[in-house]
């Protein structure tokens, strides 16, 4: 996978963009497979005047892979500002259940842009997919959890043999599940450990079906209401050197091709993350839409996880180099529990995470 080479970055007409970007009126646009570029003129969509307008070549269609996860992606989404700023685009917004899943979509090439959980995505490098992290959604803190049934007997880790867990494997919550069961010295061998999709879990969980599961909100917080007992969370082990991550994963085709459109949407998801800081009852509005939840049952899931801007991403600690070696060390780890044939090399990690596009959204 390569990045965009600097003298094809320095080659290209930013100076629009740029203004653009200042004002606050950034346009977003889209991409399809196979689909024959267009040439589109956006009007800048950081507000509801148009103070510019910036023309630039993007492709017919983009093809978008989202999860219900309560973050600015579903702000995007619901405002429909990609879809505002590029009206000739057809933009297209698929749901999927799991990174896992998104991670066949990106393989069988049926999506452009898409998220996709820390875990996943470092598998996903090492298949390796052709896609690129030029985004993180979100730092996953409270928000994915360990939780047990109240009568199941379980208090501590070393309780979960012989008990059944559902998590979806693959994903950011098996990758901690796995991660909590090795730090507590428990055989992941010893728990019957079940492949379930989130709303499958709550669904198995109200039949009394399972022990308990690792799942994210805003399945983990119905478990919660339903008695459950959080055993860990993905902010404990975080603090033990296994953060996890929603992650933007884009198609390396899209980044070489039109660069100019990737950083568009970037600014989008940072224009959603500056809007979860500066006004996050407004925030909570859009999601809970999107979610058919009220704001209220909203607003402490998005307390549960980290979100970042452009500027605090672009840094050493997320997409200017700490990011890629959580991901390797990731994989790693997934190789020794035997879930992937082999990590790719450092070298592969560092160049499938990109800070450029954060780096001129923030105006760096």
């Amino acid at each position: 996978m390569r990045t965009p080479t600097r003298s094809r970055r320095a080659g290209r007409a930013r100076l629009p963009l740029l203004l653009a970007l200042v004002l606050g009126l950034l346009a977003t646009a889209a991409c399809g497979d196979d689909d024959e570029a267009a040439s589109t003129t956006s009007s800048a969509g950081g507000g509801s005047t148009a103070a510019g307008e910036a023309t630039i070549e993007a492709p017919d269609k983009l093809t978008i892979a989202y999860q219900a996860i309560p973050n600015g992606d579903l702000i995007v989404k619901n405002q429909g500002w990609l879809e505002e700023a590029l009206p000739d685009t057809e933009i297209e917004w698929k749901l999927f259940d799991s990174g896992g899943s998104v991670n066949e979509a990106f393989a069988a090439g049926s999506v452009d842009i898409g998220l996709v959980g820390s875990s996943p995505t470092s598998r996903g490098i090492s298949q390796p997919i052709a896609y690129q992290v030029p985004w993180i959604h979100d730092v996953i803190g409270e928000a994915e959890a360990l939780v047990v049934r109240s009568d199941a007997g379980i208090d501590d880790l070393e309780d979960l043999a012989g008990k059944k867990i559902a998590t979806p494997f693959a994903s950011t919550a098996h990758f901690s599940l796995l991660a909590a069961l090795e730090d507590a010295g428990v055989d992941e061998s010893s728990v019957d450990i079940i492949d379930a999709e989130p709303d499958d879990i709550y669904a198995a969980w109200t039949r009394s079906d399972i022990d308990g599961a690792y799942v994210w909100n805003p399945n983990l917080a119905k478990l919660i209401e339903e008695g459950g007992t959080i055993l860990v969370t993905s902010a404990d082990l975080a603090a033990k050197g296994k953060t996890t991550y929603d992650l933007a994963v884009v198609s390396t085709e899209l980044v070489e091709q039109y660069p100019d459109v990737v950083e568009i949407w970037v600014a989008q998801q940072d224009r959603a993350v500056q809007l979860i800081q500066d006004d996050p009852d407004a925030a909570a509005e859009a999601i809970a839409a999107e979610l058919n939840l009220t704001p209220e049952e909203v607003l402490p899931q998005l307390a549960d996880l980290i979100f970042l801007t452009a500027e605090e991403q672009a840094g050493p600690d997320y997409l200017g180099g700490g990011l890629a070696d959580n991901l390797h060390a990731a994989a790693v780890f997934n190789e020794e529990l035997g879930r992937i044939d082999a990590a790719a090399s450092e070298d592969d990690y560092r160049a499938a995470v990109i800070a450029d596009f954060a780096q001129s959204v923030a105006g760096g």
